[in-house]
């Protein structure tokens, strides 16, 4: 059988392999891709045919051998399941977190003495309002009050 003879006995194959791609691929295109990889690899290996065997059946083989490699393979690869670096847009600056921290810190040496004493009791340390006031020796009302009095000064202040 002359190459001639092998591309057009394959072109007049082609619905046949169409047909049998759609059993592997729902989609038209994947479908029309498996049909393509098929007939590049058997025209590739062309001398491996053997006269006198269907050539139906081998281009049949070709194509489920070809199918289930591509399937092994994407079952490795996992695609879309790890969120890919090159996907994001852009990483979001670190140093505007810095400047906002410092800018916290500075308001926080401006309050008055006895708001900011109270404010890092309760607030930088997680301590109690009854253990502040038994530090402070003022009743648990106050501490509250001096708490709120510096988280306003605070948000008037970084606004």
């Amino acid at each position: 059988m002359t190459a001639d003879q092998f591309a057009n006995e394959i072109v007049a194959l082609l619905p046949a392999l169409r047909a049998f791609a759609r059993t592997f691929h729902r989609t038209q295109t994947d479908a029309d891709d498996l049909v393509q990889e098929t007939v590049v690899r058997a025209l590739a290996n062309i001398d491996r045919f053997q006269p006198g065997t269907r050539l139906k059946s081998w281009l049949f083989t070709i194509m489920r051998n070809t199918f289930c490699t591509r399937y092994r393979v994407a079952s490795r690869e996992a695609v879309g399941i790890v969120e890919c670096v090159s996907l994001a847009g852009s990483v979001p600056p670190d140093q505007e977190w810095r400047l906002r921290g410092q800018e916290l810190e500075t308001a926080c040496g401006n309050l008055p003495e006895k708001y900011r004493t109270a404010f890092e009791f309760i607030i930088l340390n997680g301590r109690s309002y009854e253990d502040a006031a038994t530090y402070f020796g003022c009743p648990v009302g106050t501490i509250k009050s001096r708490v709120n009095r510096a988280r306003h000064h605070l948000m008037n202040e970084l606004a």
